[in-house]
């Protein structure tokens, strides 16, 4: 597995250097890429109520990912990047494709885009998009993403898109870039049938929000069925796993990241937020530990 380190939005102070400071440490302890979360928006809790304002509201610190991702270009040189999870309905579909094609040339093809439909309307309604419509959309959004990363010229005309005769230019490095689905969340970790059947029947990979035990191998077993009927070899399906440090001992997360491979995961995303981590330094410190008790043997 290549493992890799989300990255602290909400936990690290809104400062280049501390950025530069995290972002550089996993890549000389040798994570092999910086997961990133995504949001535009955060809704004031005095006047919504969505499960997940605990972690992301207006007054949570959330860097703008694609912006992020350019700074990161520039400062490191190995790591991977990887947006997770990039809440694509809620933006202009060619926007998106121009911004992502742009990271990965910076950066010399090192982006993973990982997208979901997200759960923040307030977010869908500020930005002029459609909250309603965002499974089905997504999935032509993929589409025309795709096309205009690897066609000069696209000429598209779909339910939701319409392109005459134009493409990006310069193209990304990677042709496609690998475009990974978000699957449940801490709030909903039942994961819908639609959702299962869009990663088995577009995605490239998947960042599925569940425990590798014997509900989540369940998951994954019904994402390969859906694939096999479809005629999708499930073996190119990526995954990428979770593992969740805080609150665990170290033994702990070897056996989970043990269960994690076992279960075929490609990537292991740690995460050592929620932890009562404030600062780069702290979360420099969680990296290395991590590191330490492991070594990334498993």
């Amino acid at each position: 597995m290549e493992v890799g380190v989300i990255f602290p939005q909400t936990e690290i102070e809104p400062d280049p250097l501390a950025i530069k400071d995290f972002a550089q440490a996993a890549e000389d302890m040798g994570y092999a890429y910086i997961f990133i979360a995504d949001h535009v928006l955060g809704a004031d809790p005095a006047h919504h109520d969505f499960p997940a304002l605990r972690t992301y509201n207006h007054k949570s610190v959330v860097h703008e990912t694609m912006t992020l991702m350019g700074y990161l270009s520039a400062i490191t040189e190995q790591v991977g990047l990887a947006t997770g999870i990039l809440i694509l309905p809620q933006r202009q579909t060619v926007l998106v494709a121009k911004q992502a094609a742009e990271v990965d040339v910076l950066s010399g093809g090192r982006l993973r885009l990982g997208i979901g439909v997200g759960w923040n309307s307030v977010e869908f309604e500020a930005l002029g998009e459609d909250f309603h419509n965002r499974g089905a959309r997504s999935a032509e959004q993929i589409e025309v993403m795709r096309a205009l990363w690897t066609q000069e010229v696209v000429d598209y005309h779909g339910k939701w898109h319409n392109i005459s005769h134009a493409g990006l230019n310069p193209l990304p490095v990677q042709r496609p870039i690998p475009v990974f689905l978000g699957a449940g969340s801490s709030a909903t970790p039942t994961i819908a049938e639609p959702v299962l059947k869009r990663v088995a029947r577009i995605a490239d990979g998947w960042c599925p929000n569940f425990s590798p035990d014997e509900r989540g191998r369940a998951y994954v077993e019904k994402v390969h069925g859906y694939m096999l009927e479809m005629g999708r070899d499930s073996d190119k399906l990526q995954l990428d796993g979770r593992l969740r440090t805080s609150g665990k001992q170290p033994e702990d997360w070897i056996d989970e990241a043990k269960a994690w491979e076992e279960l075929g995961a490609r990537y292991l995303s740690i995460e050592n937020r929620q932890g009562g981590l404030k600062t780069a330094g702290e979360h420099i410190e969680a990296m290395r530990r991590f590191k330490d008790v492991t070594d990334f043997k498993f």
